[in-house]
C-alpha cells in the first residue's frame, strides 16, 4: 500500500508540488506556484525582462516584436494576439502560468479561466519604478534573484548616466508622430517617465495626460513652445506601418526655427523599445543609452 502511494505521488504533476509564493503584480500580491514550466506571455515588456533573465517563453502573441526580442519568441507557440488571445489554442497548450499586461490587461479575467494569470501592467510616469518592481517579482517567481539584482544594477547605472547627461542641458518635449499627425506628451503621461525618472524639465508643463494618445499639437504649437530638445517617437515605424516618417513630418521651417531644430537636438528614440516593449529592462537600457549618447554630445 505504501509503495503504491509513493508511486502515485511521483506521478503527480510537478506543479502540484511547487512551492506557493506571493508575487507583486499591478493589482497587488498574488499567490502562484514558483518556477512554472509552461509559460504563456501576452505582454512585450514582460517578454523583454523574462528574456533578459533567461526564462523560456513557451507560448506568446502572434506579433512582429522589436528586433532584439525576436529570439525570445522565435520558438514560442502562437496563441492569438495581445488584444485577442486564441483561447482554444491556449487551452490546448495548457500553460502552468499566464503573464498579461498593458495591451492585454483587459483580457486578464478571461485568461484566468484558462490558467493562473498575473497582470504585470507597467505604465505612467512611475514606469521606471514599476519596471524594477516587475523585475524583482520575476526574479522571485523563477528563482533568479541574483540575475534580477544584476540587471537592476545595470539599469540603475544606465539611469544615472542618462540623468548626468541631461542635467543642465535644457528642457524637452516628447513628441509622437503618426503619419502627418503629431501629439505631445508631458509628465504624468504614458511616456512621462522620460521627464520624471531623468529629472528632465518639460518644455510645456500642463499638457493633457488623461488620454493615452497625448495632446494633439501643430507646428505652430511647437514653434511657440520652442523646446530645447525634441524626443520623437515614430509610431508608424514602431508598428511597421508604411507612410510618412517622423523625420519627413518634422522637416518644417517652424520646427527648424526652434532651439531643438537649430542645435540639431531632435532625438529619434527607438520606436519599438518606447512604444511596444517599454518597461522591459532591455528596452529601458537601450533608450537610456540612446539619451545619454545624444545629450552627452551637446554642450551645456
Amino acid at each position: 500500500m505504501k509503495a503504491a502511494l509513493f508511486a502515485l505521488a511521483l506521478a503527480l504533476p510537478a506543479a502540484l508540488h511547487a512551492q506557493e509564493i506571493d508575487i507583486q503584480t499591478a493589482t497587488g500580491p498574488v499567490s502562484v506556484a514558483q518556477s512554472p514550466e509552461k509559460l504563456a506571455v501576452y505582454d512585450l515588456a514582460a517578454v523583454d525582462t523574462l528574456n533578459a533573465l533567461g526564462v523560456t517563453i513557451a507560448a506568446g502573441p502572434d506579433i512582429a516584436p522589436p528586433d532584439f526580442l525576436v529570439p525570445a519568441l522565435a520558438d514560442a507557440q502562437k496563441v492569438g494576439t495581445l488584444f485577442e488571445p486564441d483561447f482554444e489554442a491556449l487551452a490546448a497548450f495548457a500553460p502552468d502560468l499566464i503573464i498579461a499586461g498593458g495591451r492585454s490587461s483587459a483580457q486578464v479575467d478571461a485568461l484566468s479561466r484558462v490558467a493562473p494569470t498575473l497582470d504585470m501592467t507597467i505604465t505612467g510616469d512611475a514606469l521606471f519604478e514599476q519596471a524594477e518592481a516587475r523585475l524583482a517579482s520575476y526574479g522571485t517567481l523563477f528563482d533568479k534573484q541574483d540575475q534580477a539584482a544584476s540587471l537592476k544594477a545595470e539599469l540603475d547605472a544606465a539611469l544615472a548616466s542618462a540623468r548626468a547627461a541631461v542635467a543642465g542641458k535644457g528642457n524637452a518635449m516628447i513628441l509622437l508622430t503618426n503619419g502627418g499627425k503629431m501629439s505631445a506628451y508631458g509628465a504624468g503621461s504614458r511616456f512621462g517617465w522620460l521627464h520624471t525618472a531623468l529629472d528632465l524639465p518639460e518644455a510645456r508643463p500642463g499638457l493633457k495626460t488623461e488620454a493615452s494618445h497625448g495632446e494633439a499639437v501643430s507646428f505652430e504649437f511647437i514653434a511657440e513652445t520652442n523646446p530645447d530638445w525634441l524626443l520623437v517617437l515614430d509610431r508608424g515605424a514602431a508598428v511597421g506601418q508604411e507612410g510618412q516618417a517622423a523625420a519627413a513630418t518634422l522637416d518644417n521651417p517652424l520646427v527648424a526655427g526652434t532651439t531643438a531644430g537649430q542645435k540639431g537636438q531632435i532625438v529619434y528614440l527607438n520606436p519599438a523599445a518606447l512604444y511596444l516593449s517599454t518597461g522591459g529592462v532591455q528596452s529601458l537600457t537601450l533608450l537610456l543609452n540612446q539619451i545619454t549618447e545624444a545629450f552627452g554630445a551637446a554642450e551645456s
